[in-house]
């Protein structure tokens, strides 16, 4: 696919050399799925390791040259047109080769009754961060729209599966992806808690509820909450927990923002940020950080699982694919340029733990000190 679309006036040597590398096929080697040692996810359990890469973060992050010519080339709209369309597409198609039904998914959500969760989940009077208002994800209006909502499962899914590309089925992916991430969790909090039972869980950023779902199943006496600035997204987790078995866990959709939610201090015994903070500026990681710390009893554990800078796989991504995630991340740079582990450790947190929970993501735990 030829991407570039620059007037004769912008083609300089260094456009003319990233106009031929964009276009480069490379080589995909094949994934090795490294199952944990004990797949059934006890406390005893070893998590399996991962390779990390030979750089601190992508070469194509930050301020290094590769970067901001990335950066000069999503900002000439013509060509961040094409791509944001282009990133769309390679979403839907990389979900529909790995047997995930992302048309059909998101039909079924948008001729649904799930506008009706809309009134008792909206916050009227929530002030949306002026970040929150950016286009991000291939959508003009962010997370603030019923598409981005009913397309959020499927994509969702098809992150898992590109995490794991060799995996038999989505379920095979989730067991190391989510498995793996759970039993992180699991671990860090039975090693450093006290003995601090867990029975109240807050999901920040949880979107649709699929990692809200994913919390009860591991924890099923726990109540959960999940909190998200999208109350489409909280419709949606709404509408799916009626149309699920009924659980043992209750279940509370809120629609505030993570920096400063209202709820009550020392109120939950794990705090889980998922997949959410590449698309928070920088401030707004060290703010949900500290009201993470806030809302933990001591003894509680927080975890934040999103990309590795150090992933192997994401520092040899293809330049198609980095441009093409690149456009529709605005904070990305931010996100990786960002010490996490001092975040939070700055924030209050102690025994910060960071491990690469599958090829692609890290999963960050760390405690709050009696």
């Amino acid at each position: 696919m030829a991407l570039c679309v620059l007037p004769p006036s912008k083609c300089s040597s260094h456009y003319r050399f990233y106009r031929t590398t964009i276009t480069q096929q490379t080589t995909r080697k094949s994934a090795m799925i490294i199952r944990m040692m004990a797949s059934s996810g006890g406390a005893g359990g070893r998590l399996a390791s991962y390779e990390e890469g030979e750089l601190e973060r992508p070469n194509w992050t930050g301020q290094t040259p590769l970067s901001r010519l990335v950066g000069a080339l999503i900002s000439f709209k013509p060509l961040y047109s094409v791509l944001k369309l282009g990133a769309r597409q390679v979403l839907i198609s990389t979900a529909e080769k790995t047997n995930v039904p992302w048309r059909e998914m998101t039909k079924e959500i948008l001729e649904s009754d799930v506008y009706k969760e809309m009134e008792s989940i909206e916050n009227p009077s929530i002030v949306y961060p002026d970040y929150y208002l950016s286009p991000f994800h291939a959508y003009d209006e962010g997370n603030l729209s019923w598409l981005a909502a009913a397309e959020a499962e499927a994509a969702t899914m098809s992150m898992v599966r590109r995490a794991i590309p060799d995996a038999s089925s989505l379920d095979e992916a989730n067991e190391i992806v989510r498995g793996n991430w759970l039993n992180a969790i699991e671990q860090h909090h039975q090693e450093h808690s006290g003995n601090l039972e867990v029975k109240d869980i807050l999901d920040i950023g949880c979107s649709v509820g699929v990692s809200t779902r994913f919390l009860a199943d591991k924890f099923p006496s726990a109540n959960l909450t999940g909190l998200d600035l999208s109350p489409y997204f909280l419709a949606v987790a709404k509408y799916k927990e009626r149309k699920i078995p009924k659980r043992s866990n209750s279940f509370k959709w809120i629609h505030a923002n993570g920096e400063c939610t209202g709820l009550d201090s020392q109120s939950f015994d794990i705090v889980s940020i998922s997949y959410v903070l590449h698309e928070c500026p920088a401030r707004a990681t060290i703010n949900l950080a500290k009201e993470a710390f806030r809302l933990l009893r001591p003894g509680g554990t927080l975890v934040i699982t999103d990309n590795s800078p150090k992933s192997k796989k994401l520092q040899q991504l293809s330049p198609v694919l980095f441009t093409l995630m690149k456009s529709t991340e605005p904070f990305l740079d931010e996100y990786y340029l960002l010490d996490l582990e001092k975040t939070v450790k700055d924030a209050g947190f102690v025994n910060v733990q960071t491990i690469l929970t599958d090829p692609r993501h890290r999963t960050l735990t760390a405690t709050v000190p009696y």
